[in-house]
């Protein structure tokens, strides 16, 4: 099947990474592993930190200009998809582009990722609300990433239209990594924290997760940091430094060799949509204690591969993690028993069948309702 793609939240080539521009770019090599061809069909970036009526509207306009863009483009070059694909959809970040293009060359259009806050209907996000709306009306088929986002959507997806699509990564090279020889887990239990040092919902992660190791400084622990940025000078001085290794900002080909060297990740996880470090983290054949957050619960298995608190609650996450420190055994359980989660579950593979599966329904409910009209 030939598919165009766009990700108006995170372009895949966006040169700051991120879980969401991770995702993306799996997405791509998913569906191709599965023998579809895709390509890019514009690299539009819709979303916007703050919002207005009038940036709103200077963005619709933007992005109603490079659809008529392509559409010169495919004419010129005969080019004409089987599917129109967008990844990661919602008010900060509507999808004007998809839909045009589906619309003038009959496509079947599909999201990935799409999430919905009513209270956004009105006011300065009303624009971008109406737009990621009016794109997931048009969509033939909507997955999302996890069951709290689906039961937002299911009051404007019909049931038909709508699906969980579980993540998955590339499992190959933290595999390898697991099969590393590591000693036993044993005291001091060492923990690993994998996240960008920015403003919001990180450096709050940050706090929790120092304020739950506040609670342990009695017990015998030792904590690498891998990541970095501007909050970095905020973040740091929480933690005790004799406590901690700090490595800073890593690149991706390096991390699978840290995780599989640790006992544990360690990560609250405010606001997370899912967290690929979970996934990243048990393929490596580490357990993690972690919040229990949107769609934390569909990848770590609660009580098996990962004990789960509450939200930004730091007196639970302490005692999940004081559960380990007083058995180490049980990381090791939990990080065999996570091995095999995700190579059973969340492989690049499975990923593929479930993408298939995701734009054949697409296609089929397209082809129903063109029949139907």
């Amino acid at each position: 099947m030939k598919i165009a793609f766009t990700a108006p939240m995170k372009p895949l080539d966006h040169p700051v990474p991120s879980g969401d521009r991770t995702m993306g770019r799996l997405i791509v090599a998913a569906l191709e592993k599965a023998g579809h061809n895709v390509i890019t069909a514009s690299s539009f970036r819709a979303w916007r930190k703050n919002g207005s009526e009038a940036e709103q509207a200077a963005i619709r306009e933007a992005a109603l200009e490079e659809a008529e863009h392509i559409v010169r483009n495919w004419t010129e070059t005969g080019y004409r998809p089987d599917l129109f694909l967008t990844y990661h959809l919602y008010h900060k970040a509507p999808d004007w582009i998809g839909p045009a293009l589906a619309d003038r060359f009959g496509l079947p259009y599909a999201v990935i990722e799409a999430s919905r806050a009513p209270k956004r209907q009105n006011g300065d996000w009303a624009i971008g609300f109406a737009a990621a709306d009016a794109a997931l009306a048009r969509a033939d088929a909507v997955a999302a990433i996890h069951r709290a986002d689906a039961e937002c959507l299911a009051d404007v997806v019909p049931a038909e239209r709508l699906s969980v699509l579980l993540p998955f990564l590339e499992t190959a090279p933290f595999q390898s990594a697991s099969h590393i020889a590591k000693p036993l887990a044993h005291s001091p239990l060492s923990l690993l924290a994998v996240g960008m040092m920015r403003e919001g919902d990180k450096t709050r992660s940050y706090e929790v997760l120092a304020q739950a190791l506040s609670l342990l400084k009695d017990r015998p622990w030792h904590l690498t940091i891998i990541g970095d940025g501007p909050n970095r000078d905020r973040i740091l001085p929480l933690f005790p430094p004799e406590r901690i290794t700090w490595l800073g900002a890593l690149p991706p080909e390096a991390l699978p060799s840290h995780y599989a060297s640790h006992d544990l990740l360690v990560w609250p996880a405010i606001r997370e949509a899912f967290g690929l470090v979970f996934l990243e983290a048990q393929a490596a054949g580490i357990g993690v204690i972690a919040g229990d957050t949107f769609g934390v619960p569909d990848i770590v298995a609660h009580g098996k591969t990962g004990l789960l608190s509450a939200e930004g609650n730091a007196d639970d996450f302490a005692a999940n993690l004081l559960h380990v420190i007083d058995q180490p055994e049980l990381a090791d359980a939990m990080g065999q028993a996570a091995r095999a989660h995700i190579a059973e579950h969340h492989t690049l593979s499975a990923g593929a069948s479930r993408l298939t599966d995701f734009v054949d329904r697409a296609c089929a409910h397209y082809a129903n309702r063109t029949t139907r009209g």
